[in-house]
């Protein structure tokens, strides 16, 4: 029997628990003044910490949230953060005992999915999470950037202060910034962790709203760093970028790449599909695209996330394998017109990690199976499954949490 013991921590216990998670990443404990935002970012009931007797041995948080699948659904999700174990207290099923208590909880809630962004991803495949959306990190040279004369001119780009920032840009995203499968809702405690967090600490960052014809409809936030050798100019890092609309998007480039005094521009995460170089004169002006892992996707109900997502012609029937919530095990037919379970034999199997990788159609099922992620069963159904599972656009998330 295990020694491990889950609870719901309360808000008196909020603060050792982001302690615990600091400490596992190397960092500092906050001080007070920090605590006085990040207090703000907890969602209560949903931070749980695992004890062996009176001591926290780890900690997992998430926020309520939901994601945009494929045909346009939208369903509600956990967005997991703020995962750590005590370095005493490793390899002894402290974050088993975590993920599969949260697993139940997002259940529980009537949430279909959970997702994080991990910072060591090899830990969570066993929970059944898989990489379900990439992003491109981009990095442009803007003494080189000449746009083409049939580009997209843009609209309007202003600066923006910190209390207009957080007044237009929640707006913007949830019109805007929300097209592509993957994109997820940022509740108000993910702004006080990316923003109001850096606000108070009086961090050097950029804000920049773009307007178009029926108004606000994009915005950056970048980090200038200056030159480190005499002679250099300045650097961009660009941490959040919101547009979909073609003159928000390339007005929002035009930007960018137009600031002066500024030798190379960073974003750190774009769709992998977006024409950035087509947009230019001399494509050499990026001068690197890197495809990064973006979304780590769990299904927590997977018939209804099967039966929420468009599909593309054809059919098959696969086997899923669940062990942490074996609810989910089962045969699944999935067509055109929709899934359903099924007790027709299988032509694929896979795991539910597995099925998250396929479900926002960022990989190929065929290529899975030629890697052995997954088993064809029945010769050519993985081929036909590709089809099946394909998308009309990249899927991508964009949001860090």
């Amino acid at each position: 029997m295990s020694d491990i013991e889950i609870r719901t921590l309360d808000e008196a216990q909020w603060r050792e628990s982001l302690g615990l998670f600091r400490a596992a990443l190397h960092a500092l404990p906050v001080t007070d003044e920090q605590w006085a935002v990040g207090r703000k970012s907890y969602e209560p009931g949903r931070t749980l910490g695992a004890f062996r007797g009176d001591t926290l041995a780890g900690t997992a948080f998430a926020w309520s949230s939901d994601l945009l699948v494929p045909g346009g659904g939208v369903l509600p999700m956990a967005a997991v953060t703020r995962v750590g174990v005590r370095s005493d207290q490793r390899r002894r099923g402290v974050l088993r005992e975590l993920m599969r208590h949260q697993l139940i909880d997002a259940a529980e809630r009537g949430e279909v999915f959970a997702a994080l962004r991990p910072t060591e991803p090899v830990i969570y495949g066993r929970f059944g999470y898989g990489l379900a959306t990439r992003g491109a990190k981009v990095v442009a040279s803007p003494k080189n950037a000449a746009f083409r004369p049939e580009a997209p001119s843009g609209g309007q780009v202003r600066l923006v202060e910190p209390d207009e920032a957080l007044a237009v840009m929640p707006g913007i995203y949830e019109r805007e910034g929300r097209r592509r499968p993957g994109t997820i809702a940022r509740p108000q405690y993910w702004w006080t962790v990316f923003y109001e967090r850096a606000f108070a600490a009086a961090e050097h960052i950029i804000l920049a709203v773009h307007s178009g014809p029926t108004g606000d409809d994009g915005y950056l936030m970048y980090r200038p760093t200056q030159g480190a050798a005499p002679g250099t100019n300045a650097t961009l890092a660009v941490e959040d970028f919101v547009a979909t609309t073609p003159d928000a998007l390339y007005g929002l480039w035009r930007f960018l790449l137009g600031v002066d005094l500024v030798d190379e521009v960073t974003v750190w995460a774009r769709p992998t599909d977006e024409p950035v170089e087509e947009l230019l004169v001399d494509s050499r002006a990026i001068t690197s695209r890197e495809s990064r892992s973006d979304l780590w996707l769990r299904l927590v109900d997977v018939p209804r996330a099967l039966a929420a997502r468009e599909y593309g012609p054809g059919s098959v029937v696969i086997a899923v394998e669940d062990p942490l919530l074996p609810t989910n095990s089962g045969h699944y037919r999935i067509t055109a017109d929709g899934a359903t379970r099924t007790t027709a034999p299988a032509e694929l199997s896979l795991d539910v990690a597995v099925l998250a990788m396929l479900y926002l159609g960022t990989w190929r099922p065929q290529s899975l199976a030629d890697v052995g992620r997954l088993r064809e069963l029945v010769p050519g159904a993985a081929a036909r499954a590709d089809a099946v599972f394909a998308v009309r656009e990249a899927s991508w998330s964009g949001t860090f949490f």
